[in-house]
């Protein structure tokens, strides 16, 4: 699950970061409108969490310029004007949820994961491919039965590769997708954690490697 922080106080914004990182999403931050939509138009995210009070770019213009994308992330408004008639107005923008300043963060989690399940042509959101079981939302992975004890990577390069199922994902997708931005691209954390992964999957093997091609799962 890929995010995008849009937020402007650097601290805040370091603690959403690190607090849905440790949920064990994948997370990049831009703290303008206009690094935002930058970021937008290189990466598909899943879901945007917005300040609507940004400089550059206002938060409610970046709001309806992803709404008026084809293929586009949810958008869930975080911001200190927190009346009704704020939250309507950010709705009526485009907005997919909204969560006034101050939050409680586990509430935001839900939102968020919420969020990326109803996004257009998401899947159901228990996961079942040859034995295996993968709730999103639980955080729990099984193999006929057995809990896998995954790291947050591994889980999440596993839920990456069910949702892609049958078909293949490049270690440059599941970089994309499971890595933050800063992610070296020249290192082999891929294939190291996807290596992880098959160990814990155990027999029968389910994950195919094609050279050149990437790794598919079933």
């Amino acid at each position: 699950m890929r995010i995008l922080v849009v937020e402007d106080d650097h601290a805040l914004s370091e603690v959403v970061v690190e607090g849905l990182t440790d949920a064990g999403m994948a997370v990049d931050a831009a703290h303008s409108g206009l690094t935002a939509a930058e970021k937008i138009d290189l990466t598909d995210y899943d879901v945007v969490v917005l300040d609507r009070d940004l400089p550059g770019l206002h938060g409610d213009v970046l709001c309806q310029m992803i709404t008026d994308r084809e293929r586009r992330p949810m958008v869930l408004m975080l911001t200190a004007a927190g009346e009704p008639g704020d939250r309507v107005s950010g709705l009526i923008l485009g907005a997919d949820d909204y969560l006034a300043k101050p939050f409680h963060f586990p509430e935001l989690i839900l939102r968020v994961r919420a969020l990326a399940r109803r996004k257009p042509a998401a899947r159901p959101r228990i996961l079942r491919v040859a034995g295996i079981e993968l709730d999103p939302l639980r955080r729990t992975a099984r193999r006929d039965g057995r809990d896998l004890g995954l790291t947050l990577k591994e889980f999440a390069v596993l839920e990456a590769l069910l949702r892609a199922s049958p078909g293949f994902l490049s270690a440059e997708s599941l970089l994309d997708g499971v890595w933050d931005e800063n992610a070296d691209r020249f290192t082999n954390t891929v294939t190291v954690t996807v290596g992880r992964l098959r160990r814990k999957l155990g027999e029968p093997p389910v994950i195919t490697t094609a050279v050149g091609v990437g790794y598919r799962i079933g």
